[in-house]
This record gives structure tokens, C-alpha cells and sequence, in this order.
């Protein structure tokens, strides 16, 4: 198949109803463009937790730090359906998908499955569509610089994940890659043949084995590009969370969701907590302290 029509079934895959009708809700409410789904609650078709949006909004590409995230509760049916939206142009997103920005999130996330969870229309529908094969070339040009020279697919797409991680503030677990890969074994199967096909990158297959054929100099181009990128990722994670702690709508209704999840405790939103969730955080885990003692 061609890397076109795999990203096509990858973003109309089926997807949970209650999901879908809270996307359109966000794109019609943020006159968006599209609204894109992803993560674990995709994989499961399970409501709970937090689902995973991007909307994507008209316009030009933003300059400075993106994107915008904040946090939305909507009572659907006699159920809270919790979602994480993160907000930014779809002339951005596509921009950052094609490797042409310092971000190394964009092209790193959406390689990995996702779904077109509204769009505008289908012309809209096609620009995602495009932006998302680009996001898939840009990975897989670093899976195969940072890759062995011959391997099965995997191995190179558990050498672009690899570099990835080091590139982010968090910390993943040993293996991590390993359940990406596993957990999404139909996505993965036969992509890096169809993306570099796309990206006119020469290659040969022996069974299971991929060789790919990028010529010395473009490997070291690509190595250079990526190196630069790894070094800003921390520092660009950090100036993002910084950010947040003043941007992030619904800080202080995530946080105390999150606290009663994990807990038990039952954290009351005040006007004053809801505006200033880093300043109130002492006080509530003090709170949550005491009423633990006492359970």
C-alpha cells in the first residue's frame, strides 16, 4: 500500500462515538479547521481518563511557544468526559510535521496512530491528511540515519523512538519504544516501506528485512539536523511548562481531578485555586496529607 492510502485508513479508523461528538463540539466551538484524536483512549476505545485532542485552527503559523493547551470536562449523556486539547494553526502543524520548525513533537507523535475526529470539510480533511504523511517521512528519515544499516521495521522505528526520548524532559521507562511498537502492530506494518517509497528514499526487502540505500551525506545531514533538535528538546520542554503554569485553561480543574484519581481525596475547586493552581498546590497537598492520616 501506499503511504497516502495508509494514512487515509489510519485517520478514519473507528472511534468512540462520545469521543467524535466532543471533538466536533471543540472544532465547532473554536471555528476550527480539524480536530485530531489520539493516544491510549483511541487504542482502547475506553472513555475514561483523559482523552487526547489537537485542534487546529485557521490562519497563519504562530510564532513563539505553541501550542495552547488547556482542559475541558463535558457531561455527555449522564457521563464526565474529560479531555486534554492542545490548540495551535494547522499552518503550524503541518510546518512542524515536515521537520521545518525546532519542535520534535509534532512529526514524533503523529507517526503514531491518530484519527481525523472532525474536519471542516474534505478539502480540510485532505491538508491533515498531507501533513500527517509528512510527519511520517520526517520520522522515518531519522529511524533510518539513527537506525542499524539492515534490520526488520521495528528496529528501525525503535531506533527513531530511542532518539526521541532523549530529546524529552520526562523520562521514559527502558522498553518504552517496545510497547509503542507492540500495542500498534497493524499501524506499523508495512509504513516504513510505503514512507520511504514517498520520500524517494532507495531501499531493499529480503523478507522481513528492510536495507535502506540514503546515500553517506544525506545520513550525516539528517544526523546534523536531529542533533541540533535533541539539544533544544529539554530546554524547549521546560519553557513550555513554565508556560503552561499561566496559560493552561482548566490548570486547576486537571490538577484536582487528577489529585481525587489518584488519591481519593476530593479537592474543592475555589475561584482563587481555579486561577492560581501553582500558588494553591502547597495548601491542597497538605489537605490531601491530613485526610490520608485520618482515612
Amino acid at each position: 500500500m501506499t503511504l497516502a492510502s495508509l494514512v487515509t485508513a489510519s485517520l478514519s479508523r473507528t472511534m468512540d462515538s462520545a469521543a467524535r461528538s466532543f471533538a466536533a463540539q471543540l472544532g465547532e466551538e473554536a471555528d476550527a479547521m480539524a480536530v485530531l484524536f489520539y493516544g491510549s483512549n483511541l487504542r482502547t476505545g475506553a472513555r475514561e481518563g483523559v482523552l487526547d485532542f489537537y485542534v487546529l485552527l485557521p490562519g497563519e503559523a504562530e510564532t513563539g511557544m505553541w501550542p495552547r493547551v488547556s482542559y475541558r470536562e463535558w457531561d455527555h449523556q449522564g457521563e464526565t468526559l474529560r479531555a486534554k486539547i492542545a490548540t495551535m494553526t494547522m499552518a503550524k502543524f503541518a510546518n512542524a510535521a515536515a521537520g521545518k520548525s525546532r519542535d520534535t513533537t509534532i512529526w514524533a507523535r503523529f507517526v503514531q496512530p491518530s484519527a481525523l475526529a472532525w474536519s471542516r470539510d474534505d478539502a480540510v480533511g485532505q491538508s491533515v491528511n498531507e501533513a500527517v504523511q509528512a510527519a511520517c517521512m520526517t520520522a522515518a528519515r531519522l529511524a533510518v540515519a539513527a537506525g542499524p544499516p539492515c534490520s526488520a521495521e521495528k528496529d528501525f522505528w525503535r531506533a527513531l523512538f530511542r532518539a526521541t526520548y532523549k530529546a524529552e524532559l520526562r523520562v521514559e521507562k527502558p522498553g518504552r519504544e517496545d510497547s509503542i511498537i507492540d500495542l500498534n502492530v497493524a499501524h506499523f506494518d508495512g509504513l516504513l516501506a510505503a514512507t520511504l517509497a514517498a520520500a524517494n528514499i532507495p531501499y531493499s526487502q529480503n523478507g522481513e528485512v528492510i536495507t535502506p540505500m540514503m546515500p553517506a551525506g544525506e545520513r550525516r545531514r539528517i544526523l546534523r539536523w536531529w542533533h541540533r533538535r535533541r539539544r533544544l528538546g529539554k530546554p524547549l520542554n521546560i519553557a513550555r511548562l513554565v508556560r503552561a503554569t499561566r496559560t493552561f485553561d482548566g490548570a486547576g480543574r486537571y490538577a484536582a481531578w487528577k489529585v481525587e484519581r489518584h488519591t481519593g481525596v476530593k479537592v474543592e475547586i475555589t475561584p482563587w485555586r481555579e486561577s492560581h493552581p501553582v500558588l494553591a498546590a502547597p495548601g491542597v497537598l497538605w489537605r490531601v496529607w491530613r485526610a490520608k492520616r485520618k482515612g
